[in-house]
């Protein structure tokens, strides 16, 4: 605070103070943004702003990790800029948001950052800090990546295993992406998902005819999201490089994390607000715009119950974090796929009814037995501040409802009234090498060091060498893309999902092909089950 600027003291009275690890009754004072004291019967000075808590929980600002606001994505501009997007946010207890940075393919990571921090630092009312997407890959993105490191304060890019010809990185470009963020220290996203396969059922679903919302569920089954994270996971680990799963929404895809876990793997995965307590069925409604609202990718599950084993999961610290994925279209935006399902702009809203809608379906419905600390309300889009036009969870009753937001040591929302200004949020750099990551990669390397491969030490070879035939052909090597070529491998018994010849209509390539009477499996797809913490 400057020499002219007035001390801000804000004391928090007779509320439940909610921390981490654990939970108390005690007053709370803030001095200048920054608390000083928590208990009770403080001795503080005059002049403080009074909040009656009494009988309301008493919570640190939400985190929302996962946001995007004024993004152009698939021919469409959000709904929400950082100024509409970050008030929302405000409203529902967040007082940080992690947006994104999506570079097309071949743009500078680095001018596509600055463009946004152009945007953001005039609008933002709430603090916020940046992933950046690497969409395309090569020397320039390996650089750049470490620029926005070291000088802008990034600690974190995200990476596409789907999304062709547009965003997705090929195994070999991800598996450097990776090694480059383990290098940099920094926090490696990946969307998981297999893109050849996607791109193969959507072509397939819009030949059979499939072109509304249910287009979106059909063409990206959950088998698919469940290979590419085991595939994901097995490119971080060669990699040595933690990883950091986005967008988990299945059951399968889950256990497969879970497995991972299991066998010490550094891996970390994040599900939304959306996958946590909506199911697919919602793709099949006889409403066209209604079902379009939902499309979201990964897409939501036909599984009813996939949504509470998700929120298990999240109990069991499987999965790590709840974020919003918060990306509002209007329906006129989602009209522009309304025959052609791919052209739905993926997203759904969220950022300001998250953590109302996880307290209420993660901890109301689960764990308490009254709502004594909470005040009620009924969520509508007609009250809503953030974007769109829907309201997924339409006329769903929480009783987990934020009634004051206190930012940087001052009240910004307090029952339903805004008092911050345009641009009073702030840029927050994130630090590289976090000790929650990358501690426990330290530890596993030391593991490893002591299983490390060695050479056999042989006398050499002696004999005859056979001269190379030259068959006139022109010999294939990798493409321009490829800096550290790897060889072609095939697993025995499976099919390679890239290649796979499968087709919604029915008949199959390889129908004739004679099957093997059986085959021997060490562990069922995904992991066992039996030790899944």
């Amino acid at each position: 605070m400057s020499s002219s600027s007035a001390t801000v003291r804000i004391l928090i009275k007779g509320g439940k103070v909610v921390n981490d690890d654990f939970t108390q009754e005690a007053d709370v004072y803030i001095e200048n943004g920054i608390i000083q004291q928590v208990g009770k019967e403080l001795m503080i000075p005059g002049g403080a702003k009074v909040i009656d808590a009494t009988g309301k929980l008493v919570l640190p600002g939400g985190l929302d990790t996962s946001v995007h606001l004024n993004e152009s994505f698939m021919n469409a501009n959000t709904a929400d800029d950082f100024y509409s997007g970050t008030k929302a946010a405000l409203a529902g207890g967040t007082t940080m948001v992690i947006g994104h940075v999506l570079p097309e393919k071949n743009e500078s990571l680095l001018d596509a950052y600055e463009k946004c921090r152009f945007h953001s630092d005039a609008k933002a009312c709430c603090d916020y800090a940046l992933h950046v997407g690497v969409t395309w890959w090569g020397p320039k993105v390996r650089a750049q990546m470490e620029t926005l490191v070291r000088d802008k304060g990034v600690n974190s890019f995200q990476m596409f295993m789907a999304y062709k010809d547009m965003y997705m990185l090929r195994d070999s470009e991800l598996f450097q992406a990776l090694q480059n963020c383990k290098d940099i220290g920094a926090v490696a996203r990946v969307h998981a998902e297999n893109g050849e396969l996607v791109a193969e059922g959507a072509r397939e679903a819009l030949d059979l005819g499939i072109s509304g919302p249910e287009g979106i569920e059909i063409s990206r089954p959950e088998e698919l999201e469940a290979e590419a994270v085991h595939r994901a996971i097995t490119i971080a680990n060669r990699a040595h490089c933690p990883i950091y799963l986005v967008n988990v929404s299945s059951m399968s895809a889950g256990d497969v994390l879970a497995s991972a876990k299991m066998q010490g793997k550094v891996v970390h995965g994040e599900t939304t607000t959306a996958h946590a307590v909506l199911n697919g069925l919602q793709y099949y409604h006889q409403d066209w715009a209604h079902a379009a609202a939902f499309v979201t990718v990964p897409p939501l599950r036909l599984d009813p119950n996939t949504p509470n084993y998700l929120l298990g999961l999240l109990g069991n610290d499987t999965l790590n974090v709840v974020t919003s994925d918060h990306r509002p279209f209007t329906t006129k935006q989602k009209a522009m796929g309304k025959d052609d399902f791919t052209k739905i702009p993926h997203g759904v809203s969220g950022v300001q009814d998250r953590m109302s809608v996880i307290w209420e379906r993660g901890v109301v419905c689960f764990s308490l037995q009254n709502n004594e600390f909470n005040s009620n309300q009924t969520i509508s889009v007609s009250t809503q501040w953030q974007g769109g036009d829907v309201n997924l969870y339409e006329n769903l009753r929480c009783h987990g409802v934020p009634l004051v937001t206190i930012s940087r040591g001052r009240v910004v929302y307090e029952n339903g009234i805004f008092t911050c200004a345009e641009g009073s949020g702030k840029f927050y750099p994130l630090r590289t090498f976090s000790d929650y990551l990358y501690k426990k990669m330290v530890q596993r390397e030391k593991v490893l060091k002591c299983q490390a491969l060695k050479g056999v030490e042989r006398a050499p070879y002696t004999g005859d060498v056979a001269a190379v035939q030259n068959s006139g052909k022109k010999e294939v090597g990798p493409s321009d893309g490829d800096m550290n070529p790897r060889p072609c491998t095939r697993h025995g018994g499976m099919r390679d999902l890239h290649e796979s010849s499968f087709s919604l209509s029915g008949t199959q390539i390889d129908e004739n092909v004679p099957k093997r009477a059986s085959a021997r499996i060490l562990a069922p797809p995904g992991g066992r089950s039996s030790g899944i913490w």
